[in-house]
């Protein structure tokens, strides 16, 4: 718990680092998370006071359309990267290394971490996987690069799973989850995100390392929260999953704005007299 009687550490710093969110652990605040791919959208989370934006390869979904996260490019990650990067003041933009660019290949995965760094200015690398990848864990953190991890349901690896279901269930898969987590801190990673595990789990491992531990459907026992952000704010309305809270419902706004627009423009009553120039 935060105390009442102290200004929250994300409230007291000028802007948000690794070192700023492992504080916000150790004193007890939650950190709040959302993806964000755009200059104009990551201005507003900024300006709201997020403290981490993710630049996911859920941009893939809702960005370009994709059945998965599998097609998005490292080119297409740098755009969505560098548009947000040049909307932020005070947040810690952590970026995704999307699929192809880091698995079995350790000097594949510097060079995709560097080129985020040096070409969209991101702040951190995410990726997915847990003793599979440690080999480019470690390359890249020797870089100095911050890594943060992903265990649980990780999206890449959605054709080898087969299926969107909660992970970790089983004892073996949770066992190696708590391992993964432990190994991940040991290497040197900031934090982790942990999908679609059971609650328990989540603050099992919450607990048993010194790193935030971000959920998404890991229950509330956790260090902080993310969503993405298209899901959240009801644009997306096609993905209603139980983890998922609303908090608002664009889609039928933007959907009414659009048709009142056309009504407008039918009837011609827009542009009016006083929006025309003399």
């Amino acid at each position: 718990m935060v105390s009442k009687d102290l200004k929250p550490v994300s409230s007291t710093a000028k802007k948000i680092t690794t070192h700023v969110l492992k504080a916000m652990k150790q004193h007890g605040e939650k950190i709040s998370m959302l993806t964000a791919y755009d200059y104009s959208m990551a201005k507003i989370l900024d300006k709201a006071g997020i403290d981490v934006i993710l630049v996911g390869d859920s941009a893939s979904n809702v960005m370009a359309g994709h059945e998965t996260t599998l097609p998005i490019t490292l080119d297409q990650m740098i755009y969505h990267a560098a548009s947000v990067i040049r909307a932020i003041e005070n947040c810690f933009v952590v970026v995704d290394l999307p699929f192809g660019t880091y698995q079995g290949n350790s000097k594949i995965a510097l060079e995709s971490s560097i080129r985020i760094m040096k070409e969209a200015g991101g702040h951190a690398i995410k990726m997915e996987g847990g003793r599979e990848i440690k080999e480019s864990v470690d390359r890249i953190l020797s870089a100095g690069i911050p890594v943060m991890g992903h265990l649980g349901l990780t999206p890449q690896s959605i054709y080898k799973f087969g299926t969107y279901s909660v992970r970790a269930k089983e004892t073996e898969e949770a066992q190696k989850l708590l391992e993964d987590a432990r190994m991940l801190e040991d290497s040197g990673c900031f934090g982790i995100v942990l999908e679609k595990v059971p609650a328990a789990l989540a603050k099992s491992v919450a607990e048993s390392v010194e790193i935030p531990v971000i959920g998404i459907g890991a229950g509330p026992d956790v260090d902080g929260q993310v969503l993405v952000l298209h899901d959240m704010l009801g644009l997306n309305i096609d993905f209603s999953p139980r983890f998922l809270r609303r908090y608002n419902n664009l889609f039928e706004q933007i959907l009414g704005s659009v048709e009142e627009y056309i009504s407008d423009i039918k009837k011609r009553d827009f542009p009016s007299k006083e929006e025309s120039y003399k």
